[in-house]
């Protein structure tokens, strides 16, 4: 090995994707940004090759027989990669969406809480709220003989604890150990042959072990009698005092002294809620349980049942229900045919919940015979219930949920955990509290716990607490701070998640490893990165090579080294611009440097929209962290909703208002959080939210598919001379359906080898050399090019090739207009960023004839985006607002809010600080409003 590779990396002859062949070489322990172009080959130089390679040389240190089953990963495109370390990827992914995956089980906390409460937690009584007690058998005669000297007792062994049964075999087996007598529900019985209870009645059951006197003398046998008690009682016993008939509980276990009531040992399972030994037994430890929403069941009242008011079942027609619902109105005396809400309350129940009386109902079978059936009505809700519940039939479930609701769980009030779970306390708080409290009072109350535990718990605790403290101040110091540690992981973002997996990294201190991370800022408010920056900073200088592909400004600032890729996107990208240190790229002349030394910017408009006139108003959101917020959403304008991370504008926009405007406008069954009004929604006709999910899932959708002019250009084909002589119609130019494609790739253009030992191989199909298409189709062609090399074509290629074809060439160059010129018509969706995505999505929307009243709704649209892509982007969203339409975009990015119209700026902070308008206005009245930190940051865009 070469002797600098202790101090660079070297990358040799890279060609994955579009990179044209490159080499870099750049510095060990250093923060490194890659940035460029969306497109110019930044991902593929970073995770397909480095972070590819990293990984296969990993795999490589198996065995070919455990390789076998963990799978092998594909060699990268490239020569060389020397002086490369361990390489660990930090991307932006969504965790996890399972609802049992949380913030607090991701970073390990809830696992050093669960140990902290099963080690140091004080157990309280669920029943009586009293703190539980533990004996030894020492204690309890000591404790008797004190308390009852020359009093009689009776010593009982408790065995059956409000269960049901006949306890035959019971009683058989306490008269084979030598008792005779037992107390049965609170009476002393004497044992008799073949005694048996009431098989359906709750019973208690103590056997008596003794009736005795306590005194010094008898102590032997007060020891004995109570060592049998709690042998008998499985650790638990009981005393009866005679004067009053007081009972007096003893356990060896946790017990409450007044109910008796005992909990097991705890153990860190006891505070998990993934843990059958800790989970509420009503939700499984979800907090949530499906329930049936009757107004989803029956939403007009008004109508009958015969026109079809029970929406599940639809209108009156034959068949087993509706003949049951005939003979139940027949008994109780009431009429399909009237309206609902005159029915009584009585009959209603019945129709939904059903009922075990026995009737007659008539079914006449499709041959015209009659049959009278004795049965019961379950109901329509049990009905339903058992649809949803129905395993292997996802039709009937999927039917079933349309008319669910989510209930937060009615025994443990979404606690997760069992009723003895959440009485254990530490400083007066349960484990499910601590969970509650976001991550920055969490951290508060996490280092006064030691002032606040005794000197035994403290000796116990002291290396827990440590451990949690240094995880909790990770999360804060990647400004997350306002997140709870019950937050699902499926409602963290992409940013949010990758900041999580850093916190990790960091308290992991690992040395000598290469972390890769994509865009960490996304998400992030300008007041936060700088934190992140610090963590950066912070893993670096334990030893560690940190890259980071980003294109925030603050970031290439403070970095050692930047790797500038380009010049443009696609097949005019894949080329090293520059490489070298940050201070001498600020001095350079490229697209990117440009933005960073002030050469290029986007403009402030000169002026700004006075809108319509026209409003959209929301009142009274109070969904998660709102505050009883009202909007009053100005509309014909472009309008930016900021604050800072956690402030609730997600919650205001995604999770209230569009889902409200989607249910006013399209009927949708999707639940807005909680809302008082909403109005002016007759100012709007359509809401559109554009967001960066893929265009598709498999690699058979590409631009072409989604936008739809796919099927205008296989229909021109289907009318060329030579294609009506064969008889082809635009079927024959699809390579989804048999007849035109190839048949030995089914029209995927590249066949998956298997290699058993070693990873599957994709090489292009034999047959058709991967152009899809059989021989037949490819021999027709629109000047000179067949539907194949359609498909390769860049959309700026296509733009001039189909210039003559209206229909085709109106989507294409808004593809082209959306900065999207270098990607190929027939892509796969697979291979396309989210911020690609998102501008085909907003190009299909340009392509369309609009009517000039659409809200459309962007979340955070700049992620991924270069400064030239926000600026094409920008012109795109403009285009929206100047045809009448309304745009609103959630961001952070100063490149944005300082072009919009009006902006709504919430906090003041996130979590329970925030969930409040603290300003709202132009960007210039926002500058000038002391509350608003936005503000504070938006000031340096305007010098």
């Amino acid at each position: 090995m070469p002797p600098d590779t202790d101090l660079y990396i070297e990358v040799i002859g890279a060609r994955e994707h579009n990179l044209k062949n490159i080499d870099l070489k750049f510095p060990r322990n250093k923060l490194i940004v890659f940035t460029g172009l969306s497109g110019s080959g930044k991902s593929s130089l970073a995770f397909d090759t480095i972070y590819a390679e990293g990984q296969r040389r990993y795999m490589e240190s198996f065995s070919a027989y455990a390789r076998h089953f963990i799978g092998e990963m594909k060699r990268p495109e490239v020569d060389k990669i020397e002086g490369l370390s361990p390489v660990i990827s930090i991307e932006q992914k969504s965790v996890n969406k399972n609802p049992r995956s949380t913030v607090g089980t991701i970073t390990e906390i809830n696992d050093f809480l669960r140990l902290l409460y099963a080690r140091v937690g004080e157990a309280y009584s669920f029943l009586s709220g009293e703190k539980m007690v533990k004996y030894t058998e020492e204690q309890i005669i000591e404790t008797i003989i004190q308390k009852f000297e020359k009093k009689k007792i009776v010593i009982l062994a408790p065995v059956i604890k409000a269960r049901k049964g006949h306890y035959r075999e019971l009683f058989q087996h306490v008269v084979k150990t030598g008792f005779t007598k037992v107390r049965i529900d609170g009476e002393i019985t004497e044992i008799k042959s073949g005694m048996q209870l009431d098989r359906y009645k709750i019973h208690d059951i103590e056997v008596v072990i003794d009736r005795i006197e306590p005194e010094m003398g008898n102590k032997h046998r007060i020891a004995e009698s109570v060592k049998t008690a709690l042998k008998t009682g499985k650790g638990n016993m009981m005393l009866l005092a005679n004067e009053n008939n007081e009972i007096f509980h003893f356990s060896k276990f946790m017990m409450d002294p007044v109910s008796g009531l005992s909990y097991d040992e705890p153990q860190p399972n006891t505070f998990s809620f993934n843990s059958p030994y800790g989970a509420c037994q009503r939700c499984d430890g979800l907090g949530f349980i499906s329930d049936i929403d009757i107004d989803t069941i029956i939403p007009d009242k008004t109508k009958s049942i015969i026109s079809g008011a029970i929406l599940p079942l639809g209108e009156m027609r034959d068949n087993w229900t509706f003949s049951q619902l005939k003979a139940l109105a027949k008994k109780y005396k009431f009429s399909l045919s009237e309206p609902i809400s005159l029915l009584s309350e009585k009959v209603i129940d019945i129709i939904l919940n059903g009922s075990d009386e026995k009737f007659d109902v008539e079914y006449i079978f499709s041959s015209g015979q009659k049959q009278i059936f004795q049965t019961t009505f379950k109901g329509i809700t049990n009905m339903l219930m058992n649809a949803f519940g129905e395993k292997g039939n996802e039709n009937m479930t999927e039917w079933a949920e349309e008319y669910m609701t989510i209930k937060v769980c009615p025994d443990c009030n979404g606690n997760r955990l069992k009723p003895e779970s959440l009485h254990y306390k530490i400083y007066d708080k349960n484990i499910s509290q601590l969970s509650r409290m976001n991550i920055e009072e969490l951290y508060k109350w996490i280092t006064k716990l030691e002032k606040n535990l005794s000197e035994r718990q403290n000796l116990i605790a002291a290396e827990i607490i440590k451990e949690i403290s240094v995880r909790l101040n990770f999360l804060l110091s990647v400004g997350l701070g306002y997140l709870n540690l019950d937050n699902p992981a499926r409602t963290l973002s992409g940013g949010e998640a990758q900041r999580i997996r850093l916190a990790t990294q960091i308290g992991s201190k690992l040395e000598e490893v290469l972390y890769i991370l994509d865009e960490p800022s996304i998400g992030l408010h300008p007041r936060d990165n700088e934190k992140l920056i610090d963590s950066l900073k912070s893993l670096r200088d334990i030893g560690n090579t940190v890259i980071v592909v980003e294109h925030d400004k603050d970031m290439m600032k403070q970095s050692d080294f930047v790797v500038d890729i380009g010049p443009y996107a696609g097949k005019s990208g894949g080329k090293i611009i520059f490489a070298g240190n940050t201070s001498e790229f600020i001095k350079t002349d490229t697209l990117t440097s440009g933005y960073i030394n002030g050469h290029l910017r986007i403009e402030i408009p000169e002026k700004r929209r006075k809108g319509n006139g026209k409003f959209l108003e929301i009142n009274g959101c109070t969904g998660n962290n709102l505050k009883n917020v009202d909007l009053k959403l100005p509309l014909g304008m472009f309008v930016c909703v900021t604050g800072v991370s956690g402030s609730g504008k997600s919650t205001l926009i995604n999770e209230t208002l569009h889902p409200v405007l989607s249910q006013y406008l399209y009927k949708s069954h999707k639940k807005p959080l909680k809302y008082k009004k909403i109005s002016g929604v007759e100012n709007i006709d359509k809401v559109i939210k554009i967001d960066q999910s893929p265009i598709g899932r498999t690699p058979r959708s590409n631009p072409s598919t989604y936008v739809g002019f796919f099927t205008e250009i296989r229909n021109l084909f289907a009318q060329l001379p030579e294609a009506k002589i064969r008889g082809y119609k635009a079927g024959r130019f699809s390579f989804n359906v048999k007849g035109g494609r190839c048949e030995v790739c089914q029209g995927g253009g590249m066949r998956v080898i298997e290699m058993n030992f070693l990873p599957d191989v994709e090489i292009p199909c034999e047959n058709c050399m991967g152009k899809r298409y059989n021989r037949e189709t490819l021999e027709v062609r629109y000047k000179g090019k067949s539907i194949s090399d359609v498909l390769d074509m860049t959309v700026d290629e296509a733009v001039d090739f189909f210039e003559n074809i209206p229909a085709v060439n109106r989507k294409i160059i808004a593809l082209s207009e959306a900065g999207l010129g270098y990607i190929t018509l027939g892509q796969s969706s697979t291979t396309i960023s989210g911020g690609e995505a998102q501008r085909v999505k907003i190009a299909t929307e340009l392509a369309k004839v609009g009517t000039g009243n659409t809200l459309y709704i962007l979340d955070e649209p700049t992620t991924g985006l270069h400064f030239e892509d926000i600026k094409k982007l920008l012109k795109l969203l403009h285009r929206f607002v100047d045809n009448g339409n309304t745009v609103l975009v959630i961001e952070h990015n100063l490149d944005v809010v300082k072009v919009a119209d009006y902006i709504f700026d919430l906090g003041p902070e996130g979590g329970k600080a925030g969930g409040n308008i603290i300003a709202q206005g132009t960007p210039e009245q926002i500058i000038n409003n002391s509350l608003s930190l936005t503000g504070k940051f938006l000031m340096h865009e305007f010098k």
